[in-house]
């Protein structure tokens, strides 16, 4: 047999969701494939603990097996899939791969973010190829988009919506009013969450895939433990309201800005203007918006997660990879996209104190006059000015809400004044704080 009727030999290490995705897009558009690649793309083996489960979809006979190692060994397969996720086995099995001179594609946010350097040392070391575009953004090209298509910019700003299950909840929040937890359980139960959610709604899940679009914007690596994260859990419906009534949106936001020679890095709730093309961004989609010093403003909006969109992400890798293999370019572009940095393996990040922004609080007080001085006054006693304040009472209510947005503060001084204010006697619970984003 001819090399071009051989093809392309895939081995799929993971046949759950994505794994099924990504088998059902080889076998279906097979000859679409053959016509980009030129040659045959072929499935030599698919690993998974399970392999009797019916997925949907016929596989080639004997491909299956339980032994990952037995599928990356395989002298047939020259690209490795790994759709498994965690830090253990899964790495395992890439370094194998890389170190058999085997070019690899995953999915592996978590992977990555935790062990990106060693596994992309190896790959360029070894002089092979890694893909990893379905790590951030589902069918989103954001890894291509960062790496060649924006190329030519200094990246100043990225603002990113990248969890779509967060996404889901404040979108329904939002729109119907209804309380995290009682969101949190629908979402569960149409399988949009998972049974423990903190990986998501805790935020971790976007600060792995915040520290993968650094890397991509710096060529620099930020370890995923010194990114500010907070998560959703206690988002209320009546600060949703109240964003409303002020002009905003609230989203769970990963955010990077350039700063000097390092970088903002932070995850949590976000005011942004009701007006904003991020604002609009509901459901469980993705988007994340990137600011160039020479093209400006770029959006890149679609499906986050899910089967078909996180195949075609993975396949659109095992093209690429693929056309290199036929053409002789494995290597052609370096993991991150960088050849040389100026800031060293692991970027320098601002400390999270430095940050400056605007807050929006809501004070719970004791309904009597004076109370709003006193908070006034301590919020300026740390340099921290007033920009608008609705507060809401009746005189059959012995407690109310206030509801203040400052102008730019410093994160420092607001953690101290928030410190000093839920000291006051009036003040009946501790303060509630989200920051704002105006000018994305």
């Amino acid at each position: 047999m001819s090399d071009s009727e051989k093809g392309i030999g895939v081995g799929i290490l993971g046949f759950g969701t994505v794994g099924t995705g990504t088998v059902k897009l080889l076998l279906e558009n097979a000859e679409h494939l053959r016509r980009r690649v030129g040659v045959p793309i072929r499935i030599r083996g698919i690993a998974d603990l399970d392999v009797g489960r019916d997925r949907g979809v016929a596989v080639p006979e004997g491909v299956l097996t339980t032994d990952g190692f037995q599928v990356v060994r395989n002298p047939e397969v020259q690209i490795v899939i790994e759709l498994i996720g965690g830090t253990g086995i899964a790495r395992d099995f890439l370094l194998e791969a890389i170190r058999r001179g085997k070019s690899v594609v995953t999915a592996n946010k978590a992977l990555l973010a935790e062990h990106g350097p060693e596994i992309t040392r190896a790959a360029q070391a070894a002089g092979v190829d890694i893909g990893f575009e379905a790590s951030v953004g589902g069918g989103i090209p954001i890894i291509r988009t960062l790496r060649e298509g924006l190329a030519a910019n200094r990246i100043q700003a990225i603002y990113g919506i990248i969890n779509g299950t967060c996404n889901y909840i404040l979108t329904r929040m939002t729109q119907e009013g209804k309380a995290y937890p009682e969101v949190l359980a629908e979402a569960q139960k149409i399988g949009l969450a998972e049974a423990d959610p903190s990986f998501d709604v805790d935020g971790i899940d976007s600060a792995h895939k915040l520290a993968i679009l650094v890397w991509l914007a710096t060529g620099a690596y930020i370890p995923p433990k010194e990114i500010f994260v907070e998560g959703i859990r206690d988002l209320s419906a009546l600060d949703i309201a109240f964003a409303r009534e002020f002009g905003y949106a609230i989203k769970l936001l990963a955010i990077a800005k350039e700063k000097g020679g390092g970088v903002e890095v932070r995850v949590h709730p976000t005011m942004i203007p009701s007006d904003h093309l991020l604002a609009t961004v509901g459901g469980a989609d993705n988007a994340i918006y990137v600011k160039g010093d020479f093209v400006g403003s770029s959006l890149s909006y679609g499906q986050g997660a899910g089967m078909r969109p996180t195949a075609s992400a993975v396949v659109s890798d095992v093209i690429e990879i693929a056309r290199n293999l036929r053409g002789g370019g494995v290597g052609r572009i370096p993991p991150s996209g960088f050849f040389l940095h100026d800031r060293g393996d692991t970027a320098m990040v601002s400390p999270f104190d430095d940050v400056r922004c605007e807050y929006y609080l809501r004070f719970q007080v004791v309904d009597k006059p004076g109370v709003l001085s006193k908070i006034a006054g301590a919020l300026g006693a740390h340099s921290i000015s007033i920009s608008s304040v609705i507060q809401k009472g009746r005189k059959e209510e012995s407690a109310v809400p206030i509801f203040i947005v400052t102008h730019h503060a410093k994160e420092s001084d607001m953690r101290a004044a928030l410190a000093e204010t839920d000291r006051l006697p009036d003040v009946l619970d501790r303060t509630r704080m989200i920051r704002i984003e105006n000018n994305l």
